[in-house]
């Protein structure tokens, strides 16, 4: 099961090989001998790209969730108090990723010499158990799910420009005043050319013809910097600079509700000592940090 799911991710059976450090025949072997046993076609192979059938698409969900457990087994047998080993597969926005993970997962690898760790920093929703990923960051409500969730703090979408740019052309007092503007949309945060706001209870939608759009938040921070234009970003995003007085917001009064940073885990019946000390060593790093609070 193992050499199957590795060749499964890897999409290849050379590179699932050098993953598991054992020899390409090896592995191929190990794939025909467990075909051979299930009766059932489990992977088809081309000269470029190995793909699982339907049956074994099936079959990985079943093999990963299995040897979650037998993981979870082995160190339950140990001991709570365990050494964290193994590899840990991390997941989080591309920004928080570079700004706020990468030093958690630096100082969590220098602490645990035994365990490796892989970082998928993407702007969408990572499928914890369809990806095997062990932990997440999620901006935003949760929907319901069989994932561990650990509050750490909140974020909100805010408006922001070059002081430069403001003095220029003069700072907007309402949402509407956007259209005299230039406009930057980084479309991993502001899907569509609809921005909308809220003033007490009301929702207040303005449509807008961004000068730039780009798919990248900090492609989106970099054009306003300049001086381009007005952005809108989360806040964590822009909390270096708008320390630094590089970038200020606008249209604070018309701020929607904050939105919500967990992390998030797979549960099992008993807790894995690396992901358990990955897990508190994050929330104890995000709940200190003054920028989610």
């Amino acid at each position: 099961m193992t050499v199957f799911v590795a060749v499964a991710e890897e999409e290849s059976f050379a590179a699932a090989a050098r993953r598991l450090r054992m020899s390409p025949p090896a592995v191929t072997r190990a794939i025909a001998f467990l075909e051979e046993r299930l009766g059932v076609r489990l992977l088809t192979r081309t000269t470029r790209l190995v793909r699982t059938t339907d049956a074994g698409s099936r079959y990985l969900e079943d093999a990963r969730r299995i040897l979650l457990e037998v993981e979870e087994a082995d160190e339950a047998a140990v001991g709570i108090n365990a050494t964290p080993r193994g590899h840990l597969a991390i997941t989080a926005p591309v920004l928080f990723g570079k700004i706020y993970v990468m030093p958690i997962i630096t100082a969590y690898q220098t602490t645990f010499t035994e365990t490796t760790v892989s970082a998928l920093f993407v702007d969408r929703v990572a499928n914890l158990v369809d990806e095997g990923l062990d932990v997440g960051i999620r901006i935003g409500s949760l929907p319901d799910s069989s994932l561990r969730a650990i509050r750490v703090g909140q974020v909100r979408r805010v408006v922001c420009a070059a002081p430069a740019y403001l003095e220029k052309h003069g700072i907007p007092k309402t949402p509407g005043d956007l259209a005299q503007h230039p406009t930057i949309a980084a479309t991993s945060v502001s899907a569509g050319s609809e921005w909308t706001f809220a003033k007490g209870k009301e929702k207040i939608g303005v449509r807008l013809s961004p000068r730039i759009l780009v798919n990248t938040n900090d492609g989106a921070l970099e054009a306003a910097k300049s001086g381009f234009g007005l952005t809108r970003l989360i806040s964590y995003q822009v909390a270096n600079e708008l320390a630094a007085g590089t970038l200020m917001t606008v249209l604070t009064d018309f701020e929607e509700a904050s939105l919500p940073v967990h992390v998030i885990h797979r549960e099992g019946r008993h807790g894995s000592a690396k992901v358990r000390s990955f897990v508190d060593l994050a929330v104890e790093r995000l709940r200190a940090d003054k920028a989610l609070q």
